[in-house]
């Protein structure tokens, strides 16, 4: 049987450990129902779930919002730390989201070439999310992965939504259901 929310998490993380002043969200920042993604731009689950992510946030009438994180499982996906640099340049340029999708769009092509190409069909430098010039957006990422670690991530996605742990596969009913049994937001 599949759990909406986990009962091995039983304690709440408080928003302020969850979300940083930088978050990267999607949909209302001002909405009172807030899910965080601990994710990894190179993970098939991740790729898979994030479409899901979208059209709760899109059907939520401005209820939910997603706060993206990373957590990049570098030792079994060789681009996951590239791709999180490249993808947090793009961000400096407005285009987080738009990257983000790009990425899990073509996850077999997360090399240095692949991330200057998507970087390069959104209008960017491809020089700019590669190489040393996306070194210098290593801290944010950094700070997501100690979180994540911190949070009690051990793969991706992980999610948390208004602070409790979601476990199960991530479907939208699923989501919605934990949605609705969230507690209020801290």
């Amino acid at each position: 049987m599949l759990r909406s929310v986990s009962e091995q998490t039983p304690a709440l993380i408080p928003a302020d450990q969850l979300v940083p002043v930088d978050a990267h969200v999607l949909g209302n920042p001002a909405a009172p129902v807030t899910i965080v993604e601990f994710g990894d731009l190179e993970c098939p689950y991740c790729a898979a779930a994030a479409p899901v992510l979208r059209k709760v946030v899109e059907s939520s009438e401005g209820r939910v919002r997603l706060v993206f994180r990373h957590f990049p499982l570098f030792e079994i996906h060789p681009h996951a730390l590239s791709a999180a640099l490249a993808v947090e340049a793009a961000a400096a340029q407005g285009r987080f989201w738009e990257m983000q999708a790009a990425l899990y769009e073509h996850q077999d092509q997360l090399g240095e070439g692949g991330l200057a190409e998507r970087a390069e069909e959104l209008g960017l430098d491809g020089g700019s999310v590669v190489g040393d010039a996306a070194q210098q957006y290593a801290s944010p990422v950094q700070r997501d992965y100690a979180d994540a670690l911190a949070a009690g991530a051990q793969g991706t996605p992980t999610l948390f939504i208004n602070g409790a742990r979601y476990s199960g596969r991530v479907t939208a009913d699923g989501l919605r259901a934990a949605i609705a049994a969230a507690p209020p937001a801290s």
